[in-house]
């Protein structure tokens, strides 16, 4: 079997014991203590959320439109409870925020396993509606845009290209102005006094001493936060990265393209049972009401009247029901109307 396939497995079967464990035959005693009652809704929270990424998984890697939808339905389910779970939580502790660490030391997790991820499908439908929102601003923006002939054209650019050279005239004076300022300034005051050779040198390694250190304990702190996880390295993909990569576009396309043809088989197969079933499942249909009237006639003496709209038609003779009942509600049915009338 597949890889998704032996997931999808695994947490049905986690999720069936979950339920037998929510659920069990025998009711429990009410817990009295909250400790108790909060670890008992934490651990079936860490426990569907296990589940809700095994499902997650399996929805992202399947391809059969038919079982994309059942495993969809599931995730949806555990994904409501997990709500539910969050809420009760959020009532008893009066609080958002929960501590889960005799909970995840018990179920031999990991602090990462609290996080609760974003199902890939949320992002990839909203990609879809963003693209076409973006389609449709185009569209009008192509619609709204509004053509200049060449001399205005040009005109613009004369103006906007005399700008930037004032711009950079006057950026450029300024700067002249001010070094004239200080010369001016400089010639004015005393001058300055020399220093001895041993001061001087000792000021140079002062600071060349202080920037050689703060460029060794910035290189010191990066290689830790690395080596932490905390910063990320920009690495060129690997040939196996590159396969995921390529594997993970085709299946989408296979996705998109299983799903158009299950589309397109809801349409042409209800029309092939309708064009080849539909006679036979017609006579068939029509030889049961028959024999129903029968049946009352033989039963009752009498044929009975044909069912209402409002009670169903002609479904109501395919209920489970014997011929003297539909004999009784058809009697209670002549009844009524002989009242009102």
């Amino acid at each position: 079997p597949s890889h998704s396939q032996v997931m999808w497995v695994q947490a049905h079967g986690a999720l069936e014991d979950l339920l037998v464990d929510e659920h069990p035959p025998t009711a429990p005693r009410p817990l009295k203590d909250r400790l108790q009652v909060f670890q008992g809704l934490a651990t079936f929270y860490l426990k569907y959320l296990q589940i809700f990424r095994s499902l997650e998984a399996v929805y992202d890697q399947i391809v059969h439109p038919q079982k994309r939808r059942m495993v969809r339905h599931v995730l949806d389910g555990v994904m409501g409870r997990i709500l539910e779970l969050k809420n009760e939580m959020v009532e008893l502790e009066f609080s958002e925020f929960h501590y889960f660490d005799d909970v995840l030391q018990d179920l031999k997790l990991t602090p990462e396993d609290l996080e609760v991820p974003i199902p890939q499908y949320f992002v990839r439908e909203k990609m879809r509606v963003l693209r076409d929102r973006e389609k449709m601003l185009a569209h009008v923006m192509e619609v709204s845009v509004q053509t200049m002939c060449l001399e205005e054209a040009v005109r613009v650019l004369q103006v906007c290209e005399r700008a930037r050279q004032g711009r950079l005239r006057h950026r450029f004076m300024k700067e002249i102005r001010q070094a004239e300022e200080e010369g001016s300034q400089a010639k004015s005051q005393t001058p300055i006094s020399t220093l001895d050779p041993d001061q001087a040198a000792t000021c140079i390694q002062k600071v060349w001493r202080g920037y050689s250190q703060r460029k060794r304990t910035r290189r010191e702190r990066l290689e830790e936060m690395i080596f932490l996880g905390m910063v990320g390295v920009l690495q060129r993909p690997s040939v196996a990265q590159l396969k995921a990569q390529q594997v993970e576009t085709t299946r989408r396309l296979v996705q998109e393209e299983n799903e158009a043809e299950y589309q397109r088989a809801l349409v042409s197969i209800k029309e092939s049972v309708r064009a080849v079933d539909g006679p036979d499942l017609r006579e068939t249909l029509q030889e049961q009401i028959r024999q129903w009237f029968i049946e009352c006639r033989d039963a009752t003496g009498k044929f009975p009247d044909f069912p209402n709209a409002e009670d169903g038609g002609s479904t109501a003779i395919f209920a489970q029901k014997t011929p003297d009942q539909h004999s009784s509600v058809s009697i209670q049915q002549r009844v009524t109307h002989g009242v009102n009338n």
